[in-house]
């Protein structure tokens, strides 16, 4: 007798030449379109992150950032229990740039940039006027200080300028060094802003805006296997494929349930598999999976028919019609379900008569 797991494994098990693929982009496709265009504010963090059908075009697109990155940062037990704790990493964490604790001015004339710290946004934001002099000295060695201010100074090299175009440059690389000191970091790490606490399952992480998953493990409040972001990319940079494919299921299944559509989760993975196979992230449209399949009427059939139909005669290319697309196109029958059974039947030879 066969047991209930064995029962329910029989049924869920796919039947020979079904079309996996078809099946997969419907079950996605379908639902996709009544996606409400509402977008959903994640709390606490002051801007609203997409859902429901941008995102998920940011998602099989395989965009290399998404329009608002997001970043879940974990704390260690000892840090996690507390609220004031959670904080006080976040605070570490968040970034602040001089410009938002000072004001940046430059001097051509003396061929100087000055640095003017505000005590009032410096105290709001936990930066001392030692931590901007700091961060200033790494600009240049050059630097003198009065009266809460930083002054660098840019003379002129060794070989003087010989002509009135040479010091033109130098001082258009004094203008385009001020924009840089303005966004320079003073604190926390680079590519992480507004961090915000939360409680989740009895714990407090920060969820923050932007992403850098390196910078965040290097602080040793922040634990280093719980560091999550939506940006799929930078996971496949830092932890690999095999990551980046589980988080390409994670945020396609998040914006589903968001949206109370409910799609089977081996539909995402097969979608998830098929963008990951050639060890990158590849996207589904015509620089990625569709531009890259085997028949020329296939590759035609999606986008640039007219390219695809050129290309394919000028190099006298041969389709084996082995696909679906190509095979509807021609009015054959698919080499799909029962499209690809073939039967025979064994007669019995009669008697000849006598």
């Amino acid at each position: 007798m066969m047991t209930e797991e064995k029962k329910s494994l029989s049924k869920s098990l796919i039947a020979s030449y079904e079309a996996v693929g078809v099946v997969a982009a419907q079950s996605l496709g379908e639902p996709g379109t009544q996606m409400t265009m509402r977008t959903f504010h994640y709390a606490g963090v002051a801007e609203q992150v997409p859902t429901g059908l941008p995102r998920l075009i940011e998602i099989v697109d395989s965009k290399k950032e998404p329009k608002k990155s997001i970043i879940d940062i974990y704390l260690k037990s000892a840090y996690s229990r507390s609220p004031t704790e959670a904080e006080k990493v976040s605070r570490e964490i968040s970034s602040v740039f001089v410009s938002e604790v000072a004001s940046v001015e430059d001097d051509l004339e003396q061929r100087s940039i000055v640095v003017t710290y505000s005590d009032k946004d410096g105290s709001a934001l936990g930066v001392t006027f030692t931590d901007l002099r700091k961060a200033m000295e790494l600009v240049t060695e050059d630097v003198k200080v009065s009266d809460k201010k930083v002054i660098l100074k840019f003379p002129l090299s060794k070989k003087k300028a010989k002509s009135e175009e040479q010091t033109a440059i130098t001082l258009k690389s004094i203008r385009r060094m001020t924009n840089k000191i303005n966004d320079t970091v003073v604190k926390g790490i680079r590519g992480i802003t507004r961090g915000v606490v939360l409680k989740e399952d009895g714990e407090y992480f920060i969820r923050a805006a932007g992403f850098n998953i390196v910078g965040a493990m290097e602080h040793p409040a922040v634990d280093s296997k719980r560091i999550y972001t939506n940006n799929i990319k930078e996971v496949e940079r830092v932890f690999g494929i095999e990551a980046a494919r589980n988080s390409i299921i994670h945020e396609i299944k998040q914006v589903m349930d968001m949206q109370k559509l409910y799609v089977d989760i081996r539909h995402i993975m097969l979608i998830s598999d098929a963008m990951c196979f050639s060890g990158g992230i590849k996207s589904i449209g015509r620089h990625g999976l569709s531009g890259g399949k085997v028949g020329v009427l296939a590759r035609a059939a999606f986008e640039e028919t007219i390219k695809h139909l050129v290309n394919a005669s000028a190099i006298a290319e041969e389709d084996k019609l082995i696909g679906v697309t190509e095979n509807i196109l021609i009015g054959q029958t698919v080499p799909v379900g029962t499209g690809r059974i073939r039967l025979a039947m064994k007669l019995k030879r009669r008697k000849a008569k006598e």
